[in-house]
């Protein structure tokens, strides 16, 4: 390490993957799993008849190889099969104000949880109770509130589509329609923002796509740490000549080269394959001017082609036939000058006419894009104005072309398909009340900002949480972590502790429950779940390995044992339904259509897709047509990155969401510590900082993220980025997208000042 570098410090100059991948799975085999036997469910991930991985939604290809997973599934795996135990001796030895100070590491780290707790506020500890009873508090505490629209049902995106249809129908028995949802703080921009523009909240391409594209554009995202096997089909892509170009702030490694771990001669060879063969590092907030800068290069050359002759760069048959809306868009993008596009961007006008006529000379198009288009406060609009650049040139609905968001979680997607969502439509709602005999409310219900509104409000009054961390994901963590505490029932539903379960109610209870990997056995016999991966393939999970504990049980018992302590008296057969998940996805089936032919089509190998209109040029919109969309302006954040800096925040490659394996960050030189933040060498010589200075980053409202290490970085002019969710405290709770509901973690206006010393 040279001198002048800070401690943990170093610049990492190989490619993603190769030899540093392979031994960061040996050690997160080594150091979770030891020498167990059950290292061997790495054979099973994502293979036909294995689990489903647990780390992110990329899909799987056709013809498997004996390994699918990548290193952040591997470290997903082992965290879950990880022989270490949080049973009740250690909470014997542990009184919640003590795991209180353990890091959010340390918390997970302890293992998996193995007997249902209830918190005994005498001792400061939570005790064991049987199942029966823990229901049966459970269901006196939400029997208990006046109003069924005080309880807040809280779904992670790992949850299966049997357990979160289940959970739909328990909260909508009981009387609402709050699902506040990890969707909210990731896609929910596309959610809301691509149904107006093509009739679908999802991606449009298939996996076979990628192998018949001209050109790939991957836009805010980094898949060397958030979704690493994407990079095997990058690979692929550019070895066949296909540009790819990427538009982010940050240099990051997974976008610049990879070594493929499966490749014997790269590996052998130490050589790796180039991915972006352009790299545009937008400044923070610079999405919309980019699309715009894009879409009025093409629309000059447009007019240009024409006036000399030629056909145009505009698809103007699809526009013709499937669009509306392509004059208000020209109008809008003419009023766009250059110097603003420039100046909000961060690019000169050279570069975004390049990235343009790559776009124009490409006949199929495929834009993937991340959550660093999505988080900020117009995040909805952002995901438009894509649309409407796919949408010029017909890059929409045919082979090798499309929109394809990239989701996080294995089954984010798909627990929003079969019914989790605050905002239910009335044929849905129509079709499950039918289905179930029952009258489901229609009065649209909460989202996650909402959910802690209400309950820092005092209005919410019982919570449950079907796994994830909601309080530590959430924006503004003091005011999720106050406002849990108002409450009386907090229900978490996991396999690992976390600070979540630690936010002490009136009644507080935690109900560990089988993971991804784990053979669940019901009356019938051994159980497959399915999920829906980000390009709408649904195939089926069977966990093989030994339970954690025999006290566990499945998300489907659970929420079903809720459900008949809570609302004893319904027309629902929970025992039937939970016996055998086939009578789960024939109810999915009858509320869903799509799922035609369900238990039939999810054991061939592969599972099925579902149907997505957009994809075969089916706009399924009020008036059946595809629309441009107008955002007036080019300003994602309403004026307040008017600041020197604005801020995103980041995961480590140590990390997975809230989940953190380890304190290294490989790719960016970091290790053995998370309090470092990245800004641009220019920015902090114009402020009279260094590389390895400490400093406070400040926020509005006082908001501040105290004592960081700055670390000169790769990362645009104007631009930090910093750890989530370390740095949530910097965005205040009413800080969101008004039309998605999500956070703007991505778009954080503030000032470094040098920290005083310690």
């Amino acid at each position: 390490m040279a001198d002048d570098e800070p401690v943990g410090v170093k610049p990492y100059t190989g490619p993603a993957g190769g030899w540093g991948a392979l031994r960061a799975v040996a050690r997160a085999v080594r150091e979770q799993m030891g020498a167990s036997p059950d290292t061997r469910a790495l054979l099973q991930v994502n293979q036909p008849d294995g689990f489903d991985c647990p780390g992110c939604a990329w899909p799987d290809p056709k013809h498997s190889s004996s390994f699918e997973f990548c290193e952040n599934g591997a470290k997903a795996v082992t965290w879950e099969a990880t022989p270490k135990r949080v049973d009740p001796d250690f909470f014997a030895k542990h009184s919640v104000e003590t795991l209180w100070q353990w890091s959010d590491y340390d918390l997970e780290d302890a293992g998996r949880l193995t007997d249902p707790l209830a918190y005994d506020p005498a001792s400061d500890r939570f005790v064991p109770i049987a199942w029966d009873e823990a229901f049966a508090r459970i269901g006196a505490a939400m029997r208990a509130i006046d109003d069924p629209d005080r309880m807040e049902f809280y779904t992670s995106g790992r949850t299966s589509n049997e357990a979160a249809f289940l959970y739909q129908l328990l909260a909508r028995i009981y009387g609402t329609n709050n699902f506040p949802d990890c969707s909210n703080m990731c896609h929910e921009a596309t959610s809301t923002g691509l149904p107006q523009s093509i009739g679908v909240g999802k991606g449009t391409v298939t996996l076979e796509d990628f192998e018949l594209t001209d050109a790939v554009f991957c836009i805010g995202h980094n898949p060397g740490t958030n979704h690493p096997r994407m990079l095997g089909t990058l690979r692929e892509v550019s070895r066949r000549g296909v540009p790819i170009i990427v538009v982010n702030p940050m240099r990051e490694r997974g976008l610049e080269r990879f070594q493929d771990p499966q490749a014997p001669v790269e590996m052998m060879t130490l050589s790796s394959t180039p991915l972006a063969s352009a790299y545009h590092q937008v400044r923070i907030g610079g999405d919309a001017a980019l699309f715009k800068g894009m879409m009025k290069a093409l629309i000059e050359a447009d007019a240009t082609d024409i006036a000399a002759g030629g056909p145009g760069m505009l698809d103007r048959a699809f526009i013709a036939e499937h669009t509306v809306g392509i004059e208000d868009l020209k109008a809008d993008i003419a009023a766009t000058d250059w110097p603003a596009i420039e100046r909000k961007s961060g690019l000169t006008r050279a570069a975004i006419e390049g990235a343009a006529r790559t776009y124009w000379q490409a006949d199929r198009v495929i834009v993937c894009y991340g959550m660093g288009l999505t988080q900020h406060r117009h995040g909805t609009e952002n995901v438009q104005q894509l649309a409407n650049l796919l949408l010029l040139r017909g890059n929409i609905g045919k082979a090798g072309a499309g929109i394809c968001p990239l989701r996080g979680h294995s089954n984010v997607q798909g627990d929003r398909t079969v019914g989790i969502t605050e905002l239910p439509t009335e044929p849905f709602l129509a079709r499950l009340d039918a289905a179930f005999g029952i009258t489901s409310p229609r009065k649209h219900g909460h989202n996650s900002v909402e959910t802690i509104a209400a309950m820092r409000d005092g209005y919410a009054k019982g919570f449950i949480g079907l796994g994830g961390n909601l309080a530590v994901a959430m924006s503004d963590p003091a005011a999720c972590f106050a406002a849990f505490r108002k409450i009386d029932l907090n229900v978490q539903i996991c396999t690992k502790l976390n600070r979540t379960c630690l936010l002490i109610a009136r009644e507080s209870i935690i109900l560990p429950c089988l993971g991804r990997t784990e053979l669940d056995m019901q009356e019938s016999g051994p159980q497959s779940v399915t999920v829906e991966d980000s390009m709408s393939m649904v195939h089926a999970s069977r966990g093989k390995l030994k339970p954690a504990s025999p006290g566990l049980l499945s998300e489907p018992a659970i929420v079903a044992g809720i459900a008949k302590a809570a609302v004893p008296d319904t027309p629902v057969d929970w025992d039937a339904l939970v016996a055998d998940y086939d009578r789960i996805r024939d109810k999915i089936e009858e509320v869903f259509p799509d799922f035609r032919d369900f238990n039939t089509r999810v054991r061939a190998p592969g599972g099925f897709r579902l149907r997505v209109g957009a994809s075969n040029r089916e706009w399924d919109t009020p008036d059946g047509k595809a629309h441009f969309l107008v955002h007036p302006g080019i300003d994602e954040d309403d004026g307040r990155d008017d600041t020197p800096l604005t801020l995103t925040t980041v995961r480590s490659h140590d990390q997975y969401n809230t989940t953190i394996y380890g304190l290294n960050d490989r790719y960016r030189g970091v290790s053995g510590r998370r309090d470092v933040i990245f800004a641009n060498a220019d920015d902090l010589t114009a402020m009279g900082l260094a590389h390895g200075d400490i400093v406070d980053v400040i926020a509005g409202s006082g908001r501040m993220l105290a004592r960081q290490t700055v670390l000169a970085h790769a990362i645009a002019r104007g631009s930090v980025a910093a750890y989530y969710p370390e740095a949530n405290g910097l965005i205040a709770l009413d800080d969101y997208d008004r039309r998605s509901g999500t956070p703007s973690y991505k778009s954080v206006p503030i000032t470094l000042r040098r920290a005083a010393a310690a």
